[in-house]
């Protein structure tokens, strides 16, 4: 039902986390948006690896992790995840850059978003 994760840090300040991440460690950007003027989200590629750096004025709850995990139909994860407790912190939604998003919380409070491409 899922494939693709990766994980997303949020910061505060996110062209400080991009050059660290880039300039000192290595990863090259992949994705950004918006493509234009200051990102509020950027994805960044080491080999195999791929790291989401999301800008957020505080971490959500004490937390600045996030999974990310593409499905096919996100309606029917959310669901299955709902039936298996999870609770769902934002309902399925299609967002500006094409992909239907939706996002729940792990046992530890720790936020994991479910996301079909557009």
């Amino acid at each position: 039902m899922f494939r693709d994760a990766f994980p997303i840090i949020s910061t505060p300040d996110l062209g400080r986390a991009l050059r660290f991440y880039r300039d000192a460690l290595g990863f090259r950007q992949d994705y950004r948006f918006p493509a234009d003027g200051e990102p509020d989200f950027v994805t960044l590629v080491l080999h195999a690896f791929t790291l989401g750096l999301g800008r957020a004025p505080e971490a959500t709850g004490g937390h600045n992790f996030a999974l990310w995990l593409y499905t096919d139909d996100v309606d029917a994860a959310v669901a299955r995840l709902r039936d298996a407790g999870a609770p769902v912190l934002a309902e399925p939604l299609d967002m500006p850059w094409g992909e239907r998003v939706a996002s729940v919380a792990d046992p530890d409070g720790n936020t994991v978003h479910i996301g079909a491409e557009g």
